[in-house]
C-alpha cells in the first residue's frame, strides 16, 4: 500500500519530544506531517508510573505552554476539560504527579490528527530520483504494510533500559530493570528479599515503594549504591538555570573533548535523587523503626556490584566496597537494576549511514539547530541521542518546547516562535558579561 501524499515532516516516535512538535504543527496549515509509533497508544515510562511520583520539571513543561501558552493542548486546558482545575487550584503545587503527566499527554495525543499509532517504521531509505526519503511502516495488528514520502524527518525515539551484561540471562521475573517495576510489582510482594541496585532517582522511588509495603509484606530489604552517598540532586533555583537555552548555546560552542569533560562534572544537576524522594525515604525508615525491633533493611554505599550468581531460589550479588577494597557477597530473592538509559537509535537509520556524520565515538554530529549533519538536501531533526551535542538538559522536559519551536522554524525557513537571547538572569559567557 502507497500513500501518494509527500509530507513535509515524518516523524518516527511520539514521547513527549515529538507529542509536543505534533502539538505545536497542529493549526499549521503550511506543512503536512505524520508521526508514528509502535505502541498502540501514548505511555510514558508506564512501569515507573508509581503512586506518589511526580515530574521533575514544573508543569510549565508541559506540551505547548512554553511556545504558545493559548494552545489548545497546554496543560491548563487539560484540566479545564476534565473538571481538574479547582482540584489543582487548592493542590498549590508546580509539580504535578507522574501519572498525571501521562494521562495528559495521552488526552493530547488523542487529540492530534496527525499522530498515528500501532505503526512501526521498519525502513526508511533515501529516495534520490525524487529528493525525499522514502518511509516504510507496518499496521501492528494487520501487519499491512504502508510505504510514506517525506520531505524531512524528526527522531524522537527516546531510550533503552540498560541491562549490564552480568544481570542478563537470568529469571526475567527475579533479575529486572527498574523500568519493569510495576509489572513484577506482585513478585516483589511475593519475595523474602529484595535488593535494589542503584542510587538515581528510579532506584530510589522503586525502594521507596517497597519500603512502603515492607511491614505488610515481611521482605528484607536492600538497597546498594556504588557512590558514597545517596546525594540529592542539585535543584537550587540558580542551579537549574543551567536547564535553559543559554546553557544549551553556551555549551554547544565548545570542541567536542571538552563537551565531554563538562558533561562528566555534571552528574548531580541529572543523576541524583530529588530532595523530597529522600526525606519520604528517611521519613519511612524512621517511622518503621519505632517499634524498637530489628529493621531488616539495609542501606550501602560504596559499593559496587560486579556480577550475580543463582544460588537454589536466591542469587549471590558479588560486592566490592571500593574505598576499603574489600569483597563480600549479599543473598536476594530478587534483584532490581536502576542503571539507567542509553539512546534508542534504530537499526534503520543504519541505511543512512553513508550520508550521516558520526563522532569517533559513535555518535550522530548535530547541528545546533538540531539537524543530524547530513550529506543530504533534506533535514534530519534529531530529539534523543544528542546530550554530547547539546549537554545536560538534552532529555529535560522543559526544555523540550524550545527545541521544538527551533526545529519549527527552520522547517518553516522564518520565525514562527521568537528567539530571544537571554532566558535567565546570569550569564554563562565571558562575552556576554556587562
Amino acid at each position: 500500500m502507497v500513500d501518494h501524499k509527500v509530507y513535509d515532516l515524518v516523524g518516527v516516535g511520539i514521547g513527549p519530544f515529538n507529542l509536543s512538535l505534533a502539538a505545536l504543527l497542529d493549526d499549521c496549515t503550511e506543512v503536512k506531517t505524520v508521526f508514528f509509533d509502535q505502541k498502540p497508544h501514548f505511555d510514558w515510562h508506564p512501569g515507573m508510573l508509581i503512586v506518589g511520583t511526580r515530574l521533575q520539571v514544573p508543569f510549565m513543561a508541559d506540551l505547548v505552554t512554553l511556545a504558545d501558552p493559548t494552545n489548545k493542548y497546554s496543560f491548563l486546558n487539560y484540566l479545564s476539560e476534565k473538571n481538574r482545575l479547582y482540584p489543582f487550584y487548592f493542590l498549590q503545587r508546580l509539580d504535578i504527579p507522574r501519572r498525571e503527566y501521562n494521562d495528559y499527554c495521552q488526552w493530547a495525543a488523542d487529540g492530534l490528527k496527525n499522530c498515528r499509532f500501532g505503526k512501526k517504521v521498519s525502513s526508511l531509505e533515501y529516495m534520490q530520483s525524487e529528493k525525499c526519503f522514502v518511509i516504510t511502516v507496518q499496521d501492528m495488528k494487520t501487519k499491512e504494510i504502508t510505504t510514506y514520502k517525506g520531505k524531512n524527518i524528526v527522531l524522537g525515539t527516546g531510550s533503552t533500559p540498560v541491562m549490564p551484561k552480568s544481570f542478563q540471562g537470568f529469571s526475567e521475573e527475579d533479575v529486572f530493570h527498574t523500568s519493569q517495576f510495576l509489572k513484577r510489582q506482585k513478585r516483589c510482594r511475593k519475595a523474602k528479599s529484595i535488593t535494589v541496585i542503584g542510587s538515581g532517582q528510579s532506584a530510589a522511588e522503586v525502594f521507596r515503594e517497597l519500603l512502603k509495603e515492607r511491614l505488610d509484606h515481611q521482605y528484607q530489604l536492600t538497597w546498594i549504591t556504588r557512590s558514597p552517598s545517596f546525594l540529592s540532586m542539585e535543584e537550587s533555583k540558580l542551579s537549574v538555570e543551567q536547564f535553559s537555552p543559554d546553557y544549551v548555546n553556551y555549551f554547544y560552542q565548545f570542541p567536542q573533548e571538552k563537551k565531554d569533560e563538562i558533561f562528566a562534572s555534571q552528574d548531580l544537576l541529572y543523576k541524583g535523587i530529588s530532595a523530597h524522594t529522600t526525606t519520604d525515604i528517611y521519613n519511612l525508615l524512621y517511622e518503621h523503626s519505632v517499634s524498637g525491633e530489628e529493621l531488616d533493611v539495609s542501606l550501602q554505599v560504596l559499593t559496587e556490584v560486579k556480577g550475580i550468581e543463582e544460588k537454589g531460589d536466591n542469587y549471590k550479588i558479588l560486592c566490592h566496597q571500593w574505598q576499603q577494597n574489600k569483597e563480600f557477597s549479599h543473598e536476594s530473592e530478587v534483584v532490581i537494576v536502576g542503571t539507567g538509559y542509553r539512546p534508542n537509535v534504530p537499526d534503520f537509520v543504519k541505511k543512512l549511514d553513508s550520508y550521516i556524520s558520526w563522532d569517533d565515538q559513535g555518535r550522530y554530529e548535530v547541528e545546533a539547530d538540531y539537524r543530524l549533519r547530513l550529506d543530504l538536501p533534506n533535514q534530519i531533526y534529531v530529539h534523543s541521542g544528542i546530550s554530547h551535542s547539546h549537554g545536560l538538559g538534552s532529555t529535560n522536559l522543559g526544555l523540550a518546547v524550545h527545541r521544538n519551536k527551533v526545529i519549527i522554524n527552520h522547517l518553516l525557513r522564518k520565525e514562527i516562535f521568537p528567539i530571544y537571547d537571554k532566558y535567565v538572569f546570569q550569564n554563562f559567557d565571558a562575552e556576554k558579561f556587562n
